[in-house]
Formats: C-alpha cells, sequence, structure tokens
C-alpha cells in the first residue's frame, strides 16, 4: 500500500498522470554494471547497448531497475543485498508465475530472463519488458475524473476476479503451493517473519495474532492469489482508464481468494489522512466516482461468478495482520541499511498502526 506498505511501482515510466519516480541507483543497490550488459547481450536477443540503469523509487523489497537503451526499455528485479529471511524475496517464483500465467486473462509485463547466477551482479535476477503507462498510487486516483475513477475500480475488480478464477492446473502452476490450508499456513509464515524482524513490542499484533488463530474460518479455497492485490501495484493504460498490467508478484501462491480481495478494499477502513497514508474511510465516495466497498465487491461477484463472500470480517484483520508483519520487516531492513526507500526507516511505526486497525477489526467480528 502506496505510503503504508510496501508500493513497489514497478515496469513503467514517469510520465504525466504518473506517480512513479526514477533515480540514480542508491548507494546500498550499486553494483558493477559491465558484466549485466555483457550477460544481457548474450542472453537477451534484442538486447543492444549502450545501456543505462537507473531505480525506480518507493520499492521496499526487491530492489528494481530501469535498463534503457537507444531501441528499448526493460525492468530488471533482482534480491535485495544483505541477510535475507528464508522465504522472502524470491524472485524466481516471480518469474515463473509471469511466464506461466495466461496474459491473454491477466494483464502482465512479459517476463524475458531469469539469472540464478549470483556472480552477475551480486544476488539472481530477471528481467521483463517495460509497460508504457501509468502508475497511480494514491487510491483516489487524484488525477483523474470521476468517471474514469468509478471504471478504473471496475476493472480492478474484474482483473482480481480474472486472477482468481485461473485455472491454476492448466498452466503449471499446481505446485506453486499448497491446495490447502493457506490462511493456517500465512498465519504461521508471517508470524515467524514478524518475531524474526521485531525490534520492539507491539501489543496489537500479539492480541491479533492470536485472534486470528482462534477464528480461522472452516471454508477453504483455492486460487492464485497475488499477495499485494492493490490499484498502486497496476499499470494503467497511457490515456484510458483500464489495466494493462498487473505488477509485484513476489507473494503471490496458491490461496485463499477473499484473502486478495481483502487485502485490495484495506483503504477501506483507512482514515483519508493519517500517520500512513490516505484512505477512503470517512471520503463521500460517490461524488469522487469511486464505488463503495459493497458496490466493489459486487463487481468482483459478478465476474468471479461468486453467490457470496463469507468471513470478511476475519480477511480484512488477517490483511492488516500480513501488512504489520511485512512493515515490520521493511522496518528491520531499514535499520540494516539494505532498505530501496529512504521512507523505510518510518515503517517502525507504520507496522503498529496496521496491527492497531486490525485489531479493531477484529473486535468487530
Amino acid at each position: 500500500m502506496t505510503g503504508a506498505s510496501t508500493p513497489l511501482a514497478t515496469a513503467a515510466s514517469s510520465q504525466r498522470d504518473s506517480d512513479v519516480v526514477v533515480v540514480d541507483v542508491l548507494p546500498q543497490h550499486r553494483f558493477d554494471e559491465a558484466p549485466l550488459w555483457r550477460y544481457l547481450e548474450q542472453h537477451l536477443p534484442d538486447f543492444a547497448g549502450p545501456a543505462t540503469l537507473r531505480q525506480f523509487q518507493g520499492g521496499q523489497s526487491n530492489p528494481t531497475f530501469l535498463i534503457e537503451t537507444p531501441a528499448r526499455k526493460y525492468v530488471l528485479r533482482k534480491k535485495p543485498p544483505g541477510k535475507l529471511l528464508p522465504s522472502a524475496h524470491l524472485i524466481e517464483r516471480e518469474y515463473r508465475i509471469l511466464r506461466a500465467l495466461p496474459s491473454d486473462q491477466v494483464p502482465l509485463p512479459r517476463a524475458r530472463l531469469l539469472c540464478e547466477d549470483a556472480s552477475i551482479i551480486g544476488t539472481p535476477f530477471y528481467v521483463m519488458d517495460h509497460v508504457e503507462g501509468r502508475v497511480i498510487t494514491g487510491v483516489t486516483l487524484p488525477q483523474l475524473s470521476p468517471a474514469d475513477r468509478g471504471a478504473v475500480y471496475a476493472d480492478f475488480a474484474r482483473v482480481a476476479a480474472a486472477l482468481h478464477t485461473v485455472d491454476y492446473r492448466a498452466c503449471g502452476l499446481e505446485d506453486f503451493g499448497k491446495p490447502n490450508g493457506y490462511v493456517a499456513r500465512q498465519l504461521d509464515r508471517w508470524s515467524k517473519q514478524y518475531v524474526a524482524s521485531k525490534t520492539d513490542e507491539n501489543p496489537d499484533m500479539d492480541r491479533l495474532i492470536a485472534w486470528l488463530a482462534d477464528h480461522q474460518p472452516k471454508q477453504d479455497e483455492t486460487a492464485i492469489a497475488h499477495g499485494d492485490f492493490r490499484i498502486g501495484n497496476t499499470i494503467l493504460h497511457p490515456t484510458e482508464p483500464r489495466i494493462i498490467a498487473l505488477l509485484d508478484w513476489e507473494l503471490a501462491t496458491l490461496g485463499h481468494p477473499l484473502a486478495d480481495l481483502a487485502y485490495a478494499c484495506m483503504y477501506y477502513h483507512m482514515p483519508s489522512r493519517n500517520e500512513v497514508g490516505g484512505g477512503l474511510a470517512g471520503l463521500d465516495l460517490a461524488p469522487l466516482g469511486i464505488p463503495s466497498e459493497s458496490e466493489f465487491l459486487a463487481i468482483y461477484q459478478r465476474h468471479a461468478g461468486r453467490a457470496e463472500i463469507p468471513d470478511w470480517s476475519f480477511f480484512l484483520a488477517f490483511s492488516y495482520f500480513r501488512m504489520a508483519a511485512i512493515t515490520q520487516g521493511v522496518y528491520a531492513r531499514a535499520l540494516q541499511g539494505n532498505a530501496a526507500d529512504e521512507r523505510a526507516i518510518g515503517y517502525g511505526e507504520t507496522a503498529k498502526i496496521f496491527a492497531g486497525i486490525g485489531w479493531n477489526l477484529a473486535q468487530r467480528h
């Protein structure tokens, strides 16, 4: 979530109506570029230098770079430097799912090349095509007209439904995650990663973890779950109000589709102005052209062919728990000097805020 989570606005250019910023490579992420150019010349058929490398600003997880040549643009994503948590930053999984998903069903950047040889630039990396379009990180979509805002939100719900109705077995992703028990596994994973990156006490997080463990849904479902499904992780068409690429697949797995949906709806429960950025709670959405949460869910249900959305309060609280764990990890990396954005040093407080909102939602269950 932009301003509040791990904004990875990748694979897009800085242009009118776009929030993407490209800067010189940050000191902690610099590497010798010459071996990279030699490798790409040998392994990427349409790559021809000279090439320049700059970094997308804002990503807190896998550092992401813009490669420009006289003829083409590419995007490179790599693991961050330093000691990493065991199951984090798996760019190999990102590459695999980008190659496997049907692009006629889910809008994607084209993944071109995976390099698992850490000797080239210091960590494994992959390269994908650059997608020309707009990345808008503010959930009120301030650059757009009310009509276009409504169209983008409707398309966002459609893309979610399209992803969740992909036949993951047919596209070779049956082993991309375990087919059952997603919620329990995620609770275990993020609880452990939270503990591994914990820097000080967060009582709301402790209460939330315990509550979620005791209130897991009885009904299980399996679909491809993106894991960071938000408007800030999409590229909009340069002029039209529609999504042309879904980004940042680091957390993707086989999982519960309602976890993705709840994550997308977190901003409906976040105040429009607070310490972690602007949400939608308290705003009069109709004049803005933005659908209400219930309207957004209805659009999703129509495209997904769902009759109901059970355990909604649980999945909302679950989403805030995950974001508290993720932002705590960002803060821990910032203390080590490995975060991709200077704002990461403030994410310790962000983790506490997310845990507090999650605990409040849990109590409404």
